[in-house]
C-alpha cells in the first residue's frame, strides 16, 4: 500500500510505466470512463493525427489554445487511446486542493510556477519527453472564455524541446467554450473540433540564428500555427468558439 501514498513530487519525477499497478489500474479506468463520457457529450474527433505517430522514441510537447477543461479531458483521452502517455502541464495554484494535488500527481500532472524560471519543473518536463511520454501545455496559461480577454502567452517551451531534443506539434480546439453557456455552471451537450498540425522541428529556424534566437523563432512559429489551426477550425464553424 505504501506504492500508492508517496509523495506528490515522487510522480512527478517518475515515469508513468513505473507507477504501482493500481495506479496505472485506476489511471486506465479514469480514462475509458470519461472517454465514453466525452464522446457521448461533446462528439469530439482529432483531425490530423497521424502527426502524433512517430518513431522517435522521444515525446514531443503538444501546444493548444485553452477555453474550457473539457478540452484537456478529450486531448489526452484521445492521446491515451493512442498508446501515448501524457503530463499535462498544470498551474502550481492546482496543488492547494490536497485531493486535486493527490489525483493530479497520479494521473501524470506535472505542477509549473507561473512567472518564474521554474527549472525544477522544466527538467520534470524534458526527462519526461526523454522517456518516450508526451508534454501537453496551454501557453495562454488560462482558459480563454471571450475573444475580448486579454491573453498572455506564456513561452518556455521551445526550451523544454531543445533540452529533450523534441518537436512541437501545434494544435487547436474549437466549440468547447459553448460547452456551459454564460451565467451558468451545468455542461450541455455540443459537437466539439480538435485538429492537430505538422511538428514544428529546430531544425527549419533560419541556420544564421544563436541558439536563443533559434528558440524564439521555433516558439513564434508554433504559436502561429496553433492560432491558425484555430481560425481555420473557427471559419469552418461559423458562430462556435
Amino acid at each position: 500500500m505504501s506504492k500508492l501514498f508517496q509523495p506528490a513530487e515522487h510522480y512527478y519525477d517518475q515515469g508513468m510505466r513505473e507507477n504501482a499497478w493500481q495506479i496505472r489500474m485506476l489511471y486506465y479506468v479514469i480514462i475509458a470512463v470519461l472517454y465514453a463520457f466525452s464522446k457521448i457529450m461533446w462528439r469530439w474527433k482529432m483531425e490530423g493525427a497521424e502527426v502524433f505517430e512517430h518513431e522517435d522514441k522521444t515525446g514531443a510537447i503538444i501546444i493548444s489554445n485553452h477555453t474550457s477543461m473539457a478540452e484537456v479531458v478529450t486531448t489526452v483521452c484521445d492521446l491515451v487511446k493512442r498508446g501515448h502517455r501524457v503530463r499535462p502541464i498544470m498551474k502550481s495554484e492546482f496543488n492547494r486542493n490536497p485531493v486535486v494535488r493527490w489525483l493530479f500527481a497520479r494521473v501524470g500532472g506535472i505542477p509549473v510556477d507561473r512567472g518564474t524560471a521554474d527549472m525544477r519543473s522544466l527538467r520534470r518536463a524534458q526527462h519526461a519527453l526523454q522517456r518516450g511520454e508526451d508534454v501537453l501545455i496551454y501557453p495562454e496559461g488560462t482558459r480563454i472564455r471571450t475573444d475580448e480577454q486579454p491573453v498572455e502567452v506564456h513561452g518556455g517551451f521551445a526550451l523544454i524541446a531543445s533540452m529533450a531534443k523534441a518537436d512541437i506539434v501545434p494544435m487547436a480546439v474549437c466549440g468547447f467554450r459553448d460547452i456551459t453557456r454564460d451565467g451558468h455552471h451545468f455542461m450541455r451537450p455540443v459537437k466539439t473540433w480538435m485538429r492537430a498540425g505538422e511538428p514544428v522541428r529546430f531544425d527549419e529556424a533560419p541556420r544564421d540564428f544563436k541558439r536563443k534566437e533559434r528558440a524564439q523563432w521555433v516558439e513564434d512559429e508554433a504559436i502561429r500555427r496553433m492560432y491558425a489551426i484555430r481560425d481555420e477550425l473557427r471559419a469552418e464553424h461559423p458562430g462556435r468558439r
